[in-house]
């Protein structure tokens, strides 16, 4: 028994005088669901409903290019002697695989930031929307390894061990290899359960603390999920990385840099989790920045100054812009 690798000739798609790839296709369906996901729990938090795209917009972008610079970096090798197909600027065949997941965390951090501000939405109350999205979208992204023939483990004899078409250095032609690429698919989408039922646990508490004074109990806000989901992602990704035989470049200790690299993300997770906690215990009631709000760019266009009657100065405080209701 064992998992047969796609034919490569399936990789791509050939559609008149152009080709498509199959990993291509992957990473966008992967975006697409992450945006969904997130758009739905943004519009749920009080957040307008064209919001999310325009801030994918910088984020994708940025992503993408920034995850393929962490890529190229980590595996110098592969792009040093020359001996591709593009000589020295086999670096530039992104359709071939070769982005990093912490590349795109950096890159689409950045552009987050960037839209954030653009909008005037809470930088956090963006990224907590989009933690579980974003391990959707990462598992999507996976099954592009699996058509590539990529991201595999090291040589087992369990009876899912993955097939390769094409020699790997080293191991005989028979030889079967634990698939990586299946293993953090089924990690990410035990993640995005995990982190929908903690945050349904904490807000249902949140709530029945609160019933008393009337107020509404918001759940894990200011950032705090992202930080479990850099927890769970990062922990999962040590493990992984432990066991592929085309691991990143050594790092300190002679430890490949992306196990580095994921210790750093549950360090920074943790701390996330801390931080936040104690500087917001209260609820987050506004996805919005002070003296932001849905209304804001129609107040600013009104000529003269003029207004409807409502004033996006009126929300100035942390409890501006109130929405009781949280699709969770």
């Amino acid at each position: 028994m064992s998992i047969p690798s796609p034919d490569p000739a399936w990789s791509v798609l050939e559609l008149g005088p152009f080709s498509v790839h199959v990993y291509a296709l992957c990473l966008l369906a992967g975006i697409v669901l992450a945006t969904w996901i997130t758009h739905r729990r943004l519009v749920a938090r009080g957040a307008g409903p064209e919001v999310t795209l325009d801030i994918v917009m910088w984020a994708v972008p940025l992503g993408i290019v920034v995850a393929r610079i962490y890529h190229v970096l980590t595996h110098l090798g592969d792009y040093s002697d020359g001996t591709g197909p593009w000589g020295y600027w086999e670096w530039v065949r992104i359709w071939d695989g070769g982005i990093a997941i912490y590349g795109a965390l950096i890159g689409g951090a950045l552009g987050v930031w960037i839209g954030c501000r653009r909008a005037g939405l809470r930088f956090w109350s963006f990224a907590d929307a989009l933690a579980p999205g974003m391990l959707a979208a990462q598992a999507v992204g996976r099954l592009g390894n699996y058509m590539n023939q990529e991201l595999f483990g090291a040589p087992t004899t369990l009876p899912w061990g993955l097939e390769i078409d094409h020699p790997v250095a080293g191991f005989p032609d028979d030889t079967l290899f634990h698939p990586l690429f299946l293993y953090e698919m089924l990690w990410n989408l035990l993640g995005v359960a995990v982190l929908l039922l903690v945050e349904r646990a904490v807000r249902r508490r949140a709530e029945a603390r609160a019933d008393a004074v009337g107020e509404p109990g918001y759940g894990l806000r200011w950032g705090r999920l992202f930080a479990l989901y850099l927890v769970w992602y990062g922990l999962g990704r040590s493990w992984l990385e432990a066991l592929r035989i085309d691991p990143t470049s050594n790092a300190w200790l002679g430890i490949p840099a992306n196990i580095w690299t994921s210790l750093v993300a549950v360090a920074l997770g943790v701390a996330l989790l801390v931080v936040r906690g104690r500087q917001h215990p209260e609820p987050e009631v506004s996805v919005y920045l002070p003296g932001r709000s849905p209304s804001s760019a129609d107040d600013a266009a009104t000529p003269d100054g003029a207004s409807d009657g409502t004033s996006a100065d009126a929300a100035t405080s942390d409890d501006a812009g109130s929405r009781p209701g949280d699709a969770g």
